[in-house]
């Protein structure tokens, strides 16, 4: 298996022109549907990091809880457990917090979504429905349905469509950003990592940073 410092020398060495390349022979625009912002049968899982998190909530002066919560993989019912990493807040029907429906999206819509921190939105939420085939990083929402090259495409309305060369290289960049990211954090957690042995209804989540508790601060056991 390939060690993740060599996975993170390679996504460093990733050719932005060539990622562009390959989003432009994809093609893509943004049709603002809401489907990688949704739930679909479960809870939506957009990964968001340490960093991600704190510059949502610092942007809309929010506290941990309003942005990120303890990724629900290897939790118990009731929350309760050991898991790594965060996810993007949910509202009660499982839909990431910040998307707002404009309206009931219709067959010749362009699309009645919005992100209501589009700014400041992790990278995971800037490069969908792209991914880079590198074997640290992550392959979102399914397994892919179109590809070219090393850049994997996953489900989505808008891929097929024309995309302009300048919002190809924009999003090619991203792309590189998101692989490098989540390689350095998944060095950082797996060197920050040390067991731990919850009490019964507790949550602790492994970071980059350490073991936390869903509040986002430091869990000291």
């Amino acid at each position: 298996m390939e060690r993740l410092e060599d996975e993170l020398e390679r996504a460093r060495e990733l050719d932005v022109a060539a990622l562009a390349d390959a989003i432009e022979a994809i093609g893509f625009e943004c049709t603002r549907c809401g489907g990688c912002c949704k739930g679909v049968g479960e809870e939506h899982t957009a990964t968001v990091f340490p960093d991600e998190a704190r510059a949502i909530a610092d942007a809309e002066t929010l506290e941990w809880r309003d942005v990120a919560r303890p990724m629900p993989y290897g939790l118990d019912a009731d929350g309760a457990g050991e898991t790594f990493e965060w996810a993007l807040q949910t509202d009660d029907c499982g839909d990431c917090t910040f998307y707002e429906e404009e309206g009931s999206a219709t067959s010749d819509s362009a699309g009645t979504g919005a992100c209501t921190v589009h700014d400041h939105r992790p990278l995971i939420c800037r490069t969908y429905p792209f991914s880079v085939a590198l074997g640290g990083t992550s392959q979102p929402m399914g397994e892919a349905v179109d590809e070219a090259g090393m850049v994997r495409a996953h489900e989505c309305e808008g891929l097929g469509r024309d995309i302009s060369r300048a919002d190809a290289e924009e999003l090619a960049a991203a792309l590189k950003e998101r692989a490098v990211t989540e390689l350095e954090e998944a060095i950082d957690v797996r060197d920050a990592y040390a067991p731990v042995d919850p009490d019964p209804g507790e949550t602790v989540v492994h970071d980059s940073e350490g073991a936390k508790r869903p509040d986002g601060t430091r869990y000291e056991g």
